[in-house]
Order: C-alpha cells, then structure tokens, then sequence
C-alpha cells in the first residue's frame, strides 16, 4: 500500500513540475543562435549511380579536394572522400559525405556530413527546395582545434556558377 501512495504522489509531483517547467514559444533566451565556422570549397570528381536497390538509388560523388576557411581555421580539403546518397521515389535524397579535411598548420580532421536534400512541397502545398545538412567534426581533442568536437553544426549550400564543384556554408549552434 505504501508502495502505492508513494508511486502516485511521485507520478503527480513529476506531472506537476512538468507543468511549470514548459512553456510556449520557448523564451527568446532559450532559442540557439548560429555563429558562422567556416566555408568548404569541395572539389567533386565523376559521379555514378546504383540504380534501383532494394533501397532506392544510390548515388556516388567523388571528392576530390577544396579549400575551406573560417575565423578559426583554414585549409585544404583532400582527395579521397565521398558524398553517398540514397534518393526514394518521393524526391528526397539522404547523404551521407565522409572525408577529411587538412588545417594549414598540418592537422588532420575527419568530417562526416549527414543530410537531406528535398524537393517537395511545404506546408502550404507550393514546391519547395530544402537541402540541410549537419556535419560532425573529429579533430584531436589536444589541438586548437578540439572544439569542433564538442560543438553541433549545421551547413547549407551556396549555388555559384563559377565555381566547379559545391560550396557549402557552416555555422556552430551556440
């Protein structure tokens, strides 16, 4: 019985405080901010597609190099990388880019950026374009650059004409 009582009082304590803690819209304090990390030039080499698997098609982009640079960092993107994605009969494409990135003063940092490319219709039903993706960084932990470890990011493209290849803009979620 005792069991019971406490079970039920600390089921109401916990819905109670629930109640208090939410609130709609979140404070302006509460909403993350973006702060601009970096540019990537990337370098693209032949693309080849599997067409058809029991997943849908799958598409295969070579990297091939680039350049990147923000207010902290600045390098070179190498040769040996690859942008995996896997588009559905409705449109939307996931990607999955894996590769590594070279800082000018010689440090190695894996990147893997996951994604989702879309073209479809919003809310509204009116065609829309959405490509978003998040990528992770890896950089050893003792560098000046361990904090892209402990960071989320997002990215989104730029489109240029002049440029051979994609260009995508990073921002650290504060």
């Amino acid at each position: 019985m005792k069991k019971t009582i406490l079970s039920i009082l600390a089921l109401f304590v916990c819905s109670v405080c629930n109640l208090q803690a939410q609130t709609y819209p979140p404070k302006d304090s509460d909403t993350p901010q973006l702060e601009f990390a970096l540019q990537l030039r990337v370098t693209l080499g032949e693309t080849y597609s599997i067409q058809n698997t029991q997943h849908g098609r799958r598409t295969v982009i070579p990297i091939t190099g680039g350049t990147f640079e923000g207010p902290l960092l600045k390098g070179t993107i190498l040769n040996g990388g690859a942008d995996y994605q896997l588009a559905n009969a409705d449109n939307r494409t996931e990607l999955e880019a894996i590769y590594s990135i070279k800082t000018d003063d010689g440090i190695y940092i894996h990147v893997r950026n996951r994604g989702i490319i879309c073209n479809g219709k919003d809310a509204e039903g009116k065609p829309s374009f959405y490509f978003k993706a998040a990528p992770q960084f890896e950089a050893p932990a003792d560098s000046r650059y361990g904090w892209l470890n402990n960071s989320l990011f997002v990215c989104a493209p730029e489109w240029s004409q002049e440029f051979k290849g994609i260009v995508l803009n990073v921002w650290r979620v504060k």
